[in-house]
């Protein structure tokens, strides 16, 4: 969604290859509650790990109705109301400088947005069908694709500590994945039961399979055109949602029902409120995630920022315990908490990749790799 998309694994990489924003003058109100706040590296902390967390629950607890079959609907308003928020953040100065909306320019971004709503989508799709802990978990996997991606099209490379979490990334989806299917067996009283049970956890896996490919995509490809484009975070927002929008419309009036007897089972009277404050507040919370994201950066550093978000993954898993009901099982918190200690090793194999790389000193001219000089064309004007 608006929010799950980058929130994940798009958004950490792209905030840190940016200068973080100057840090604001003492202006005197420093006594005041608000400013206090402000400057307060544990609440800008805080505040990335509750809009993330806030966002994938809220996309789960609308989803996971039993009758729910709106989902690029959702979608839609989550677009609409994110481009709404942008504007109005424009027209009152908080955002100075977006860019302006070009045909040439929506012509080139025109595909990024296909495949960002092919993400988003395979998104809510696989929160509809697995719990949180297993789609956290199975999120990571994501990384993996984007790394070696970045080694085919942009000349990166893949450390032995990388590796190494990508081996624990892999073994705590496998472990998740057979800790759901037992707790399905388990659940289900009678043959048919577990047959549905089962059915039900292998198309979340295809949705989530799907989900890993549209994502690495969508970053692999985002990275291309922001180069050449020139595009900063909210630009990147911006184009997303609106061009997706007519997409999501589109897509939504020929594959869904829009009749009142669907519109009642999928808003039933008695949480018709709550889901449409869900929708208000999923179509918010890219801008949320992208303020408290920036703000952490501002008030800590890159490296604490990336440490939150992959260290976030634990807290996220649990809040799924917490708020559906998620089996607790030995294999479920094995697999919770070798999710995590994969994110503890990537997040230090990728700051000790940094420090590694500010290190050495070109001798030499190095050979450009025919990716890479594609992708150096690519970005010029």
């Amino acid at each position: 969604m608006s929010s799950v998309k980058e929130k994940d694994f798009g958004e950490g990489e792209k905030f840190l290859s940016e200068p973080a924003p100057p840090q604001p003058r003492d202006n005197g109100s420093s006594g005041s509650l608000l400013s206090q706040l402000e400057n307060n590296p544990l609440a800008a902390v805080l505040a990335y790990c509750f809009s993330s967390i806030s966002m994938t629950v809220v996309n789960k607890y609308v989803v996971s109705g039993s009758s729910w079959s709106l989902n690029f609907l959702y979608l839609a308003i989550q677009s609409l109301i994110c481009t709404a928020a942008i504007l109005v953040l424009k027209n009152m100065g908080t955002i100075p400088n977006l860019a302006a909306l070009e045909a040439s320019k929506v012509k080139r971004w025109l595909p990024v947005s296909v495949v960002f709503v092919g993400m988003i989508y395979t998104s809510t799709k696989a929160l509809q069908f697995l719990s949180v802990p297993v789609y956290t978990i199975f999120k990571n996997l994501t990384i993996i694709v984007i790394a070696y991606g970045e080694v085919l099209w942009f000349g990166g490379h893949v450390t032995p500590l990388l590796l190494l979490s990508f081996g624990f990334m892999v073994l705590s989806s496998i472990v998740a994945a057979w800790a759901d299917i037992q707790a399905a067996l388990q659940g289900a009283g009678h043959s048919d039961e577990a047959t549905a049970a089962i059915s039900t956890l292998n198309a979340g896996y295809a949705w989530m399979g799907l989900n890993v490919f549209c994502t690495a995509s969508y970053v692999l490809g985002t990275r291309k055109f922001i180069t050449s484009l020139h595009f900063k975070d909210w630009d990147t927002m911006f184009y997303n949602n609106l061009l997706s929008l007519p997409i999501m419309i589109l897509c939504s009036l020929i594959t869904e029902d829009w009749s009142s007897a669907n519109f009642a089972k999928n808003f039933p009277a008695e949480s018709r409120n709550n889901i449409m404050i869900g929708m208000l507040y999923s179509g918010l919370g890219a801008i949320f995630i992208s303020y408290s994201s920036a703000w952490c950066i501002r008030k800590t550093s890159s490296t604490t920022y990336s440490f939150v978000g992959y260290l976030n993954k634990l807290p996220l898993a649990i809040s799924g315990i917490v708020f559906f009901d998620a089996p607790v099982t030995f294999g479920s918190v094995s697999a919770i908490l070798l999710g995590f200690f994969s994110g503890l090793i990537y997040g230090y194999g990728k700051v000790k990749q940094k420090e590694q790389s500010k290190q050495v000193l070109p001798t030499y001219q190095p050979v450009m790799s025919a990716s890479s000089q594609s992708h150096k064309d690519a970005s010029r004007p």
